[in-house]
């Protein structure tokens, strides 16, 4: 039974998937580390504004939104800086690239003299962050089978999740200046790993006429080793023909390329998704989760709650590797936006009568609320949008075009982590729950009538 299992074609560690899937796990390492980064700054912020702050300076509201947001604003230079590079790169390259900026983030996290140390390493950060997602799902699309392609896709969310969570364990439980030197041991290693063990995709050696090592590529994605496996490589042959006949005006793409009826009805579900996901306030309550809950009514330690909600982010987004490529991506997204918009209207309103009314023994409602909105959102808005948005473009403008839409969501993520501290602080909880819910609604009722489903889609199609 178990050697049936491993001939399944869905199966990851099938002869044929199982090098895939151990270039996914080495890529996946920055994503771990770049997680760390994210989770680690919600008990830091609260470390550094008590009376025991490891640092000799402390953070306004102001400065704390612009430290919070200078990752948002990074990514958007990433996205902008990766869509330029990537096609003449490629992905190897990228991949080794964004180790660096990634790295200076810990340095100027342990030398930090004043809130600019952190707003740069941030920024540096986030410009990591904003490469990644457009190398990453580029990467494993062009080498991955159509069968698991939305597993590999939907494990980068996985992996920046567990690094969300060991960023709240190490942020609440290990010294200030201790995490550096702990998390620096993740970019080193991918590094490494990456430049021995990952090759060029195909695709990107058939676009740059390099038949031959693009034809080992493949074989080695693939894991096929004997020449007789002939079946295999016509699966090679199409593509190398696809791209080959393509590619002739790949170079002087048009405007007219940008304006065809699929580009145009892509472009509308690429905003739609990249403003819900980020403008429901997912990944903005990931950065302030801990005051989220300090300010939420409940009695609970917020910093407990913290490392919850951290392993419940887990538990969604690993449940979307699970059911991204059987119950494809749009009925993953519908539920996702509307067990959101439910959750968060619920979390409101105890924070609302929390103000007027005892509610001491109802103190574990926030936490599960949350826990509803984190586990919910990342079964479909998080965990399948690198996914998708990859996915509904045209090949011909595939790679700009998730870049520009990379640059959009990385607008999106820059407002929301700008403007979320300062919302907690003027609106209060309940109504900025109110907001995130509503625009989740929003997302909802246009996934139900107008999202296409991708699942299975070939990457040569438009």
């Amino acid at each position: 039974m178990l050697l049936k299992l491993l001939e399944s074609p869905n199966c990851l560690l099938n002869r044929r998937n199982r090098y895939q899937f151990l270039s996914t796990l080495f890529i996946n390492l920055i994503c771990i580390a770049h997680g760390i980064g994210v989770g680690w700054l919600s008990p830091t912020l609260r470390k550094i504004q008590s009376v025991d702050s490891p640092l000799d300076f402390s953070l306004s509201i102001s400065e704390i939104s612009w430290v919070g947001s200078a990752l948002g604003l990074g990514a958007v230079v990433g996205n902008i800086l990766m869509g330029l590079v990537h096609s003449r790169l490629g992905s190897r390259l990228s991949l080794l690239f964004i180790a660096f900026p990634h790295s200076c983030l810990w340095i100027l996290v342990y030398f930090a003299k004043s809130a600019e140390y952190l707003f740069i390493g941030r920024f540096l950060a986030g410009i990591t962050s904003g490469s990644l997602y457009v190398v990453h799902p580029i990467f494993l699309s062009e080498i991955s089978d159509s069968k698991i392609r939305g597993t590999f896709g939907s494990m980068v969310f996985l992996s920046v999740n567990v690094g969300v969570l060991l960023g709240y364990i190490l942020g609440t439980h290990l010294a200030y200046h201790i995490i550096p030197f702990v998390v620096l041991i993740l970019p080193i290693s991918y590094f490494i790993s990456n430049l021995f063990f990952i090759r060029e995709s195909p695709m990107h050696l058939i676009r740059k006429g390099k038949y031959s090592e693009a034809e080992q590529s493949f074989r080695y994605y693939k894991n096929i080793r004997e020449d007789n496996q002939i079946s295999e490589m016509q699966e090679f042959d199409a593509m190398k023909e696809a791209l080959t006949l393509s590619d002739k005006n790949l170079n002087r793409v048009t405007i007219k390329d940008f304006l065809t009826r699929p580009a145009l009805k892509a472009y509308g579900s690429a905003a739609v998704l990249s403003f819900v996901s980020q403008c429901s306030g997912l990944l903005a309550m990931i950065s302030y989760m801990a005051d989220i809950f300090a300010l939420s009514g409940s009695t609970m330690d917020p910093d407990t709650c913290t490392i919850v909600i951290g392993i419940i982010q887990i538990l969604g987004t690993y449940t979307t590797t699970l059911l991204c490529d059987i119950w494809g991506r749009r009925i993953l997204l519908i539920v996702s936006s509307a067990g959101v918009a439910v959750s968060l209207t619920s979390f409101g309103l105890f924070s609302y009568y929390a103000q007027s009314y005892d509610l001491s023994q109802w103190s574990w409602a926030p936490l599960l609320f949350m826990s509803l909105n984190i586990y919910l959102g990342n079964i479909g808005l998080m965990g399948c949008y690198f996914v998708v948005i990859v996915e509904i473009f045209p090949f011909k403008i595939r790679t700009k075009a998730t870049s520009a839409a990379l640059v959009v969501c990385g607008i999106f993520f820059f407002v929301s982590l700008k403007v979320f501290p300062v919302c907690m602080d003027q609106w209060g909880i309940p109504l900025t729950m109110w907001s995130c819910a509503a625009i989740s609604a929003l997302g909802f009722f246009y996934f139900v009538f107008s999202l296409k489903e991708t699942m299975g889609k070939s990457m040569l199609e438009d």
